[in-house]
């Protein structure tokens, strides 16, 4: 009966999430507003999160120098590896879907709440009665906005990751710079930037809509936004992550 239960829930919510998102990408009425918003939530949601990216990318990139370099200690294995391996993880993994992981939490909670206390405030209501289509006016400026702004953040993280990986490797002895300069322009493959950015902006349009679905349909008060931010950060990240095998097995060679 659960399953049941639970497989009928994923329909309704495909369903109307469906119904909702025919609605979002529907043409703006008014583009003067719509692109004024626009580049308001490009600055929000896409510039705002350059300093947690940042942060989150230098560490990583020195984490992971540091624990190839200790667990590749073999005098088989030539210390230039422990730069490629930090470089592929960066541009393949980390800098793509850990980065969306991370703007699901921020950004999709922000977006979730936003428009939840709209919701729950007659707000969005008040746009019904006007004739503005509301998910349009709302939900699209944040799709597109987030979608413009993440490749370049993932970008970014690519390049402080892996400066993060060369501070620490000199810093700890443990790889050299001549050594580290060399591991990383060996063997590159353009293509897994392509790959990466490509992974971005689909896990960007992923986040964003389903933050807003689940703010836009809050019901009840301040209580049921906490649950719909909850639930559109913890919706995100499981399908950031569907999606990212399914396109790692579609894109990758």
């Amino acid at each position: 009966m659960f399953f049941i239960l639970t497989f009928m829930g994923l329909f309704f919510h495909f369903g109307r999430y469906a119904v909702f998102m025919s609605r979002v990408l529907r043409r703006p009425e008014k583009h003067k507003v719509f692109f004024k918003q626009l580049f308001i939530e490009m600055d929000l949601l896409g510039i705002g999160s350059v300093g947690i990216v940042f942060i989150i990318s230098f560490f990583i990139g020195a984490v992971i120098t540091l624990q190839t370099a200790y667990n590749l200690d073999m005098p088989l294995i030539p210390t230039y590896a422990v730069p490629v391996a930090t470089r592929d993880s960066m541009l393949l993994e980390f800098s793509s879907t850990l980065v969306c992981l991370i703007l699901a939490g921020k950004v999709g909670s922000h977006i979730a709440s936003g428009i939840g206390t709209m919701r729950v405030t007659e707000q969005i209501d008040a746009l019904d009665v006007m004739g503005i289509n509301s998910a349009n006016y709302l939900v699209l400026p944040k799709v597109l906005g987030l979608m413009l702004t993440a490749p370049f953040l993932t970008v970014i993280s690519m390049g402080v990751g892996i400066f993060g990986g060369w501070i620490a490797g000199a810093a700890t002895g443990a790889v050299t710079s001549a050594d580290y300069l060399q591991g990383i322009l060996y063997a590159f493959v353009p293509y897994y930037i392509f790959y990466s950015v490509v992974k971005t902006i689909i896990f960007a349009f992923i986040l964003t809509s389903i933050a807003g679905y689940y703010g836009y349909h809050t019901s009840g008060g301040s209580l049921e936004v906490g649950h719909s931010s909850t639930k559109a950060v913890v919706m995100s990240c499981i399908y950031i992550l569907i999606f990212d095998l399914i396109l790692t097995q579609l894109l990758l060679p």
